[in-house]
């Protein structure tokens, strides 16, 4: 499965600058807002010990980490979801993420302009949120008009959930409540889960600052991002966008010295990629053997079959059952033969719920 984040912000906040980083594309970065037009698209490779000792272990020819989709938008301003600075043409670049990484200005530069006048990353934040929610409004609206009359008329169960459902969406909407602060049961994310809705999404606060507080780890800004988030049960990273920038030109060696010098343990942006991870509830199995290594995401909950279904549909479909081997036993022992012997290689079914870290050969036959 492929994992994709949306970049949001305020112009002129660190958007581009971070996206930069992610992917080492060096699109334009300007000191002037809508200095990026079309939507940005890259990958960046996950980091994985893991993969890195499986390639030792195995010495596959082909070594494949699992990546990260990010998706750098233009700044939004107030009035973005009625078209202002083109902005509801924006937001449609990322209806389709799993996750929104709003990028927020916590720094002073009397140099890099700030499109509000002055530094406030909770006004910022409220911004761009009324912005989605208007723009997920129009969608309700436009589907409740759709509907029509049978929104009052509806009979069949699938139909009564629909218009409930759109009707307290609306509702939470119009009182300024984001979707994913909505408690909506399972139902009736079903019923929302084709409109893509942006304020359903899961959200991590990117607190843009300059490298002395990035060292220390906060200033004023980021403590009141950090109480925010924690009221919305949203993830907060705290991180300098420019040393990133400066640290993805950078070999493997030379970035952890880099850090070593600043006295900072991970970089922000893998702590960016984990955290992410996290509030998704995404873990990460193995195949392996002579030819590949390869790492594959998937939802913590999801059974061998679905998993199996990841790697091709044809090997759900014809799943029969699945030989793991867990990657502290493959640490341990150093060889499959070794692990087998030692009577840990188990045979799981179709209804075992796969773990983090689990190394898989599926049988199948269709």
């Amino acid at each position: 499965m492929s994992l994709k984040a949306g970049i949001v912000g305020l112009p002129n906040v660190g958007k581009s600058t971070l996206f930069n980083a992610i992917t080492k594309k060096h699109i334009l970065a300007a000191n002037y807002p809508f200095a990026t037009i079309e939507p940005n698209v890259g990958v960046v490779i996950v980091p994985d010990e893991r993969l890195d000792n499986l390639n030792v272990l195995y010495h596959p020819k082909s070594l494949v980490p699992t990546s990260f989709e990010f998706t750098d938008i233009a700044g939004l301003v107030k009035g973005a979801s009625k078209g202002e600075g083109l902005g509801n043409k924006f937001l449609s670049h990322i209806r389709e993420v799993d996750a929104i990484v709003n990028v927020v200005r916590c720094f002073e530069n009397a140099e890099i302009t700030h499109v509000e006048g002055k530094i406030d990353p909770i006004r910022d934040i409220e911004i761009i949120k009324t912005e989605l929610i208007l723009a997920d409004l129009e969608t309700i609206d436009g589907r409740i008009q759709r509907i029509g009359k049978k929104m009052d008329m509806a009979k069949e169960k699938k139909e009564k959930l629909e218009a409930e459902t759109l009707k307290k969406t609306k509702e939470l909407l119009e009182n300024g409540i984001a979707l994913r602060l909505g408690n909506l049961n399972e139902d009736e994310l079903e019923v929302l889960k084709p409109f893509n809705l942006l304020t359903i999404k899961p959200v991590i606060y990117v607190t843009n600052v300059n490298e002395d507080d990035a060292v220390v780890g906060d200033n004023e800004y980021t403590k009141k991002v950090k109480e925010l988030a924690a009221n919305e049960n949203a993830g907060v990273i705290v991180m300098s966008c420019q040393i990133e920038s400066e640290l993805s030109d950078l070999d493997h060696e030379e970035k952890k010295a880099f850090l070593q010098e600043l006295g900072i343990t991970n970089s922000g942006l893998d702590r960016l990629i984990f955290q992410t991870y996290s509030l998704l509830g995404l873990r990460t199995f193995f195949t392996a053997g002579e030819k590949e290594v390869k790492a594959w995401t998937f939802k913590k909950g999801m059974k061998a079959p679905q998993c199996a279904g990841i790697i091709h549909s044809d090997i759900e479909r014809g799943f029969i059952r699945a030989e793991i081997i867990s990657y502290e036993d493959i640490e341990r022992y150093k060889t499959e033969i070794k692990v087998k012997e030692a009577g840990r290689l188990r045979v799981e079914g179709k209804e075992y719920e796969m773990e983090d870290g689990d190394i898989c050969y599926f049988r199948f036959n269709v």
